[in-house]
């Protein structure tokens, strides 16, 4: 602790209060900025000051008065004097400091949609233009609609709590957008031409394929007479749209519950362009996502005739066509917010 300042009483005794008031307006008065006033301030109002000094050691009632009312009034002309400073400097820099407008200012880098939206938005550019609609799903779907409705059976490890991320017993986070397709064909009738972008969930450890919330694009036609040479017609020109008009595509068996017969979308290599290469395991292709023709059973279970209505669907995770598209090694970068990623795209 510093040691206690030892203050003269003869000083004190010495301190005439209408001199000092006098002195001390004056000061006020004649400071022509604020930096002026604050040292005025500390000079006759601060800790060391011979008013605060002689208010210290004041030991009748009319001296004590009479320098309380000094403090007063210097207080008083300070904040008053440094009002009228502050609006002078104002006045000053808004004569001086003028701004032209005509100059270009600051430019802002603008932001721009991250490379899923954009794959999002091309893939339903690509079916309005077909005349196609564009249907939002629901990503928290009931066990009826994510498989009951699409014909998945019982025993199927896609209903096993292993994989699906469960709410409560009936209800989840939608596995794929393909609940859309039951949710459209109930509330219409043929035709029905529509696309169904979102987010699945799925309980996946994250890997350089894998995540577990994902995107899709549902893609389903119902009407009298597709075939299955529709829905190949109809995926050979998106592969073309999505990975250029060079690219071949290739189609070949699988199988999903709700389409029959299923098949798996293939396109031609875009680094070796079909010779072979470690990006296509040397097969010359690349699969890109499943497609079939609608189960009778799934269009049965709306209340269309089977016997009169056909149809085709597919659903295809948006995060694959970037990594295939775009050569992206691991699908994880996607989300990892690198602004030396993102803004190539």
């Amino acid at each position: 602790m510093s040691e206690k300042q030892e203050i003269d009483p003869a000083t004190v005794a010495a301190v005439d209060p209408e001199a000092l008031e006098e002195t001390a307006m004056r000061a006020v008065r004649e400071a022509t900025s604020t930096e002026d006033l604050d040292r005025v301030r500390v000079e006759y109002l601060g800790r060391k000051s011979q008013l605060k000094l002689a208010l210290r050691e004041v030991r009748d009632r009319n001296t004590g008065m009479q320098l309380n009312k000094f403090r007063e009034a210097l207080e008083m002309a300070i904040s008053v004097r440094q009002e009228e400073l502050r609006q002078l400097e104002l006045d000053r820099r808004l004569a001086e400091e003028r701004v032209d407008v005509t100059i270009p200012g600051t430019p802002v880098r603008r932001g721009h949609l991250h490379l899923i939206t954009q794959i999002r938005r091309e893939f339903e550019d690509i079916f309005l233009g077909l005349g196609y609609t564009v249907v939002d799903g629901r990503e928290v779907e009931t066990t009826h609609y994510n498989f009951d409705a699409l014909n998945f059976p019982l025993v199927h490890p896609t209903r096993s709590p292993l994989h699906t991320l469960f709410l409560d017993e009936h209800t989840v986070l939608r596995t794929e957008t393909s609940p859309s397709q039951i949710r459209t064909m109930e509330t219409q009738e043929p035709p029905v031409y529509i696309v169904s972008p979102g987010r699945c969930y799925r309980r996946d450890t994250p890997d350089a394929t894998h995540t577990p919330i994902f995107h899709q694009v549902e893609g389903l036609a119902v009407d009298e007479g597709i075939t299955l040479a529709d829905l190949e017609g109809t995926l050979d020109y998106l592969l073309r749209e999505l990975f250029g008009q060079e690219r071949r595509s290739q189609f070949v068996t699988h199988y999903f519950p709700f389409t029959e017969p299923s098949i798996e979308a293939l396109v031609s290599c875009h680094i070796c362009d079909g010779s072979g290469c470690p990006v296509c395991r040397h097969s010359g292709w690349i699969e890109v996502g499943g497609a079939g023709m609608v189960d009778p059973n799934v269009l049965e279970f709306v209340g269309y005739d089977a016997e009169r209505y056909t149809g085709f669907a597919f659903g295809w995770g948006l995060e694959r066509i970037a990594v295939l598209r775009h050569g992206i090694p691991d699908l994880r970068e996607l989300w990892r917010n690198d602004p030396r990623l993102l803004r190539q795209f």
